[in-house]
């Protein structure tokens, strides 16, 4: 490897995950989640009903939101909700988390109920929409742990890997993804299906073949995000 990663990893390495569940007093479902520098805050509201749009079809629906604390990087930054409205990329990245979500779940088994869950970036160093989904999924089954039968079918994580100065990288924190030659983030699920991939070729496009081998690191890292998933909700 020519490139000497600043915490000092292997190439095939993710940052160090902690994952700690019920650490809210009054969310149904929550999770703090770090992936080395990386810290959000995942809380799961659970309420016996639907949107409107579900009402009458014996139904549930998963839905996120995501938002960064103005400190969680080294500048602060302004609260949307000051500026008036979420801006393009916080949209785009609730999205991605619901998505990932709902395919998580069973939406006939969870009936009709919602369930909202709530990311906040505490403080950001690469990664946040990789880790909001991870530590979504775990506040999320935290919050239905009492529906019988569980809705839950399959655990879903994400993790991003790319090319950094030439070399192959997983879990790419601020100072690499900000350097990176390719950065792609994907989501999947504990039986390696893909739910979502996003790469980006900033230095040099890259080939089929690398590609394979980015995908092949991904799903390599994200089981063993499952793994510490289900450690945690033991």
């Amino acid at each position: 490897m020519t490139f000497a990663r600043p915490d000092g990893r292997t190439a095939t390495a993710l940052r160090p995950i902690t994952i700690n569940v019920g650490v809210s007093k009054f969310a149904e479902g929550s999770a703090e989640i770090s992936f080395g520098d990386t810290k959000v805050l995942c809380l799961a509201t659970l309420q016996e009903s639907v949107p409107k749009f579900l009402e009458g079809k014996g139904t549930g629906w998963i839905t996120a939101e995501y938002a960064m604390l103005p400190r969680s990087t080294p500048e602060r930054s302004q609260r949307e909700s000051i500026v008036g409205r979420p801006g393009g990329r916080t949209f785009e990245i609730q999205r991605l988390v619901g998505r990932a979500l709902r395919s998580a779940i069973d939406l006939k088994a969870l009936g009709p109920r919602s369930v909202m869950v709530d990311c906040e970036v505490i403080q950001a160093d690469g990664g946040t929409r990789t880790a909001a989904i991870t530590g979504g999924f775990v506040a999320l089954a935290h919050a239905v742990r009492k529906v019988q039968p569980s809705p839950i079918v399959r655990n879903v994580a994400a993790v991003s890997a790319g090319y950094v100065k030439g070399d192959l990288l997983l879990d790419l924190a601020y100072a690499e993804d900000s350097v990176a030659d390719a950065d792609v983030n994907v989501v999947a699920t504990s039986e390696g299906e893909l739910i979502e991939v996003q790469g980006t070729a900033e230095g040099r496009p890259f080939s089929r073949a690398d590609f394979d081998r980015v995908l092949a690191l991904a799903l390599d890292g994200i089981g063993q995000l499952i793994a510490a998933q289900r450690a945690a909700l033991r």
